[in-house]
């Protein structure tokens, strides 16, 4: 079978890779649909992110949709279109035990370079899964499906952040992250939401999927700061940047008592620990998730959440790397996917 292999960053290449043997309470999957994600923007650009670097050849891709193939002993039927969660937390280690499976000690997540030897990805044609890490995806595209880990990610996010009816909302950051944010916290009952970027582009998106108010912080950078007026205006600040000045300015705009939710993974930031301190804000982190990629799903199937008009691109598996330079620009292009199979 072909896979994507990150060898170095540029260095992208489709390889022969060896299929593996389906065992007990796993199916093999045909790969339909697989979405380029921020973390193999990382490894593509720059090699890796923070402290965490390629040390070894890796299989990209964790945002995958795919058809049954061979359902082996579980519930699933041949040609079904399923969401497959690159989530795989091990279920005995004292977090898992806790209830907090994100933070599994022996976490098996798709495309990680995190621990050695690495946790290779799901950009491949042929792929074994854990029945429990597939989601039936019928009455979606294959497109669409492929879209659930993102979606998830931020639903985790909302969760972190307690109630969120009535609530203004800032979103710092309009990549595909942030834009789902956007349709997260419209769900869960904001009642407003402005959004910032450096993109018109990605800012026009933001504003189709139901932001209140868009700023461009390159062309207005003063616009923010009248938010900032009487102790700040927002209740909740979804940081999808990880970017130092994007984190500070939010945190001037939130009233006391705020919420911030950190998603952005951009490497160390320096915080402004007195405004924090002063106004009593809680600064959450949200990594990844467990139970929001089945939820998100569902929210897909019932048409309450549309994430079609993030899906910008889409090419073959033979023009791999152009989804990958296509999803680096952020002003024509959301979120880019690579069709393994129809």
């Amino acid at each position: 079978m072909r896979a994507i292999v990150i060898h170095a960053a540029k260095d992208l290449r489709i390889e022969d890779r060896a299929e593996e043997a389906v065992g007990p309470g796993q199916l093999r999957l045909r790969l339909a649909t697989g979405g380029v994600c921020g973390s193999d923007l990382h490894y593509y650009n720059h090699g890796g992110f923070g402290a965490v670097r390629l040390k070894e050849p890796m299989i990209l891709g964790h945002e995958v949709s795919a058809y049954v193939e061979d359902a082996g002993d579980t519930k699933f039927t041949t040609g079904q279109l399923v969401a497959v969660s690159p989530s795989r937390p091990c279920g005995g280690c004292k977090f898992c035990l806790e209830g907090l499976p994100n933070q599994c000690l022996n976490m098996r997540f798709y495309g990680s370079a995190m621990p050695f030897p690495h946790i290779q990805g799901a950009f491949r044609e042929s792929l074994v899964a854990d029945a429990s890490q597939c989601v039936d995806a019928t009455g979606l595209t294959a497109g669409e499906a492929a879209m659930g880990e993102p979606l998830a990610v931020t639903l985790h996010a909302t969760t972190r952040a307690g109630g969120m009816l009535g609530k203004r909302v800032l979103v710092t950051g309009c990549g595909p992250i942030g834009v789902l944010s956007i349709l997260a916290a419209r769900r869960a009952g904001a009642a407003e939401i402005v959004a910032t970027d450096l993109s018109d582009f990605t800012l026009a998106l933001a504003r189709k999927v139901g932001a209140d108010r868009v700023i461009n912080t390159g062309t207005e950078p003063e616009a923010l700061a009248a938010y900032s007026a009487d102790k700040g205006h927002f209740d909740v600040l979804y940081e999808c940047t990880g970017v130092a000045a994007a984190l500070a300015g939010g945190i001037a705009a939130l009233r006391p008592r705020g919420v911030i939710l950190q998603l952005g993974l951009g490497g160390d930031m320096t915080l402004p620990m007195m405004a924090i301190t002063a106004k009593e804000l809680d600064l959450r982190g949200s990594f990844r998730f467990h139970p929001e990629f089945a939820v998100g799903v569902g929210l897909m199937q019932k048409g309450l959440i549309d994430v079609k008009p993030l899906i910008t691109h889409t090419v073959g598996l033979d023009e791999a790397e152009t989804a990958f330079r296509l999803a680096s620009d952020r002003s024509q292009a959301m979120k880019a996917q690579i069709v393994f199979s129809g």
